[in-house]
């Protein structure tokens, strides 16, 4: 069986989301007044991030306390007197029109035929379908579906027997999960018993113990993967 079904992450998979967070603080920081706040929050407020999103995919916390505890923590840490929720609500909108898609991903989407395309994403839905929206993508997927709509997120089974069931899938083996993330979307469909192929452009180590079924570094390989299978089964 080959996979007619891929399953895409969006940040940093499809869409580059260092751009599109670095402009979005900066298009915010000005509107507060604070021309060198990239320069000066930005490192902090990545590793503030970074923490609360591993906390979000081992259950530690919610979106939801999320979207505002990273700003909580940022101000707090640089004794800033700034109205957290005001500020994640506004970042939240400033995401959703900031679309950076990656080199290569419409040449492969464009040579990718007889597949089915859908997107599975951790991240805020109102974000999420805004950026999809406002690029070259928005008419190709068969669903969106975000962790806050469902009430889980990668790697939690739930949130693929969710897409699954919207898919109207039963057949694993004809369905791959693509993404960045070893700890989300590769641990994800691991669990869940589906094929995984790690987007890797940066040659990064893999210093766990999951395993993706697949490992590339562009987009060109998994057209490769696809196309070969579709040779296999002729």
């Amino acid at each position: 069986m080959r996979y007619d079904v891929l399953i895409f992450d969006l940040d940093d998979t499809l869409f580059d989301f260092g751009m599109t967070e670095k402009n979005a603080l900066l298009h915010l920081f000005m509107e507060y007044e604070l021309p060198n706040g990239v320069e000066d929050y930005l490192p902090s407020y990545k590793e503030i991030s970074k923490v609360l999103w591993d906390d979000l995919e081992h259950g530690r916390t919610t979106l939801a306390k999320l979207k505002v505890e990273r700003f909580k923590r940022l101000f707090l840490q640089h004794a800033m007197d700034i109205d957290a929720e005001v500020f994640g609500q506004k970042y939240l909108d400033k995401l959703g029109k900031e679309v950076h898609m990656i080199d290569g991903v419409e040449e492969m989407f464009a040579n990718l035929s007889g597949c089915k395309f859908a997107l599975l994403t951790n991240g805020f839905k109102e974000v999420q379908h805004a950026r999809i929206g406002g690029s070259s993508l928005k008419n190709l997927f068969e669903v969106i579906i975000t962790s806050e709509e469902t009430g889980f997120q990668k790697p939690q089974t739930e949130i693929f027997e969710y897409i699954f069931d919207k898919l109207n899938l039963s057949d694993k083996s004809r369905v791959l999960m693509i993404g960045d993330s070893l700890t989300s979307d590769i641990q994800g469909g691991n669990n869940f018993g589906i094929d995984t192929c790690w987007f890797n452009p940066h040659l990064k180590k893999n210093l766990t113990a999951i395993e993706p079924t697949h490992e590339i570094q562009s987009w060109e390989e998994l057209v490769e993967i696809v196309n070969k299978q579709v040779l296999e089964v002729k």
